[in-house]
């Protein structure tokens, strides 16, 4: 599932992920693929990109890894307009198109009331209603014994993060979801907007540490109880006043380095030693594997400070590195 980090600070933005890719194969079992995946990309001179979420996509029948795709996405934005002249807005709206086109997704929504349907039916449950709303499907059963149950389902999402400068220096953090919105998460001409932390795929660690919960408190019957009571609103703004009090916008560059790394690690630490949480036992151990960390300031651009390289033994090879032909 993976686990990417931004963090934006005064000094400039960190771009941080980890190399772990997964996979379900035909029995519909999670399986780890690699550790050596690419998650972190240059997109232009000053913007960045983080992906987390589908590792693979078909074309022509045949699964691509999403890798690819980016590569392609980048040809075409060069194709059609120099990078440099698009705000990052701009480049998370043309993300979003290109990969809503290539994913198909509603597609596999149309067809997901009918294998509902046909799953329940086969466990002798009887179905009281199954509709779509909006990238979901909500459906409401009685099982063989008669009770009603009721359940959610939707199509596996691909998650990015786009940060960097734009042509006026001004700097912006968009999170893209597909089947989903694009997000203005940190604008610099936006007050309060300006410095912070943004995470994608398997978050509940980091929101833990950071937040002080993780977003499946939401399905808990005592939460959804108060919530009923007070608003969903109110319940959330009572859960934030646990978030820690971290001073983003003092922070260096290097703080921002280390804030990520930190998530990162963590996360991969505890899901060494958990297997899912007690309401929803059994997960998949998703962050691992080196982690590539590049940042983007104003004046020099997207810079790598950490990047896997390919190797045979204790020979590394820089395929980013321009060859010298002179030895």
């Amino acid at each position: 599932m993976s686990l990417g980090i931004n963090t934006t600070t005064p000094e400039g933005i960190v771009l941080a992920a980890d190399s772990r890719q997964s996979y379900r194969n035909q029995k519909g079992m999670s399986r780890i693929g690699s550790d050596s995946a690419s998650k972190v990309f240059k997109i232009g001179e000053r913007v960045g990109l983080i992906v987390a979420g589908l590792a693979f996509l078909p074309e022509n029948g045949v699964l691509k890894n999403i890798s690819r795709f980016i590569e392609e996405f980048k040809t075409s934005l060069e194709a059609d307009l120099k990078t440099e002249n698009l705000t990052v807005n701009e480049i998370s709206q043309k993300l979003k198109d290109f990969f809503e086109e290539k994913y198909k997704f509603k597609e596999q929504l149309d067809k997901l009331p009918d294998q509902i349907k046909a799953d329940l039916e086969r466990q002798g449950c009887e179905i009281i209603e199954v509709k779509k709303e909006k990238n979901r499907v909500v459906f409401k059963f009685k099982d063989p014994n008669g009770l009603q149950k009721e359940g959610v389902v939707g199509v596996d999402q691909l998650q990015f993060i786009v940060a960097g400068f734009n042509k006026d220096n001004s700097h912006e953090v968009c999170m893209i979801y597909i089947p989903g919105n694009v997000e203005v998460k940190r604008d610099s001409k936006e007050k309060g907007k300006e410095y912070g932390a943004g995470w994608i795929g398997q978050t509940d660690v980091v929101s833990r540490i950071v937040l002080g919960f993780d977003g499946r408190i939401g399905n808990l019957p005592l939460f959804q109880k108060i919530a009923s009571e007070i608003g969903p609103n109110e319940a959330q703004k009572q859960l934030r006043s646990l978030e820690y009090m971290i001073q983003w916008g003092t922070m260096t560059l290097q703080d921002g380095i280390d804030f990520s790394l930190l998530a990162i690690e963590t996360t991969t630490a505890i899901q060494r030693f958990s297997d899912g949480i007690a309401g929803d036992p059994g997960d998949m151990p998703g962050v691992g594997g080196p982690i590539d960390v590049a940042v983007i300031t104003a004046d020099k651009g997207f810079v790598w400070i950490n990047k896997k390289k390919l190797s045979v033994g204790k020979t590394e090879i820089d395929i980013d590195k321009e060859p010298d032909f002179k030895k």
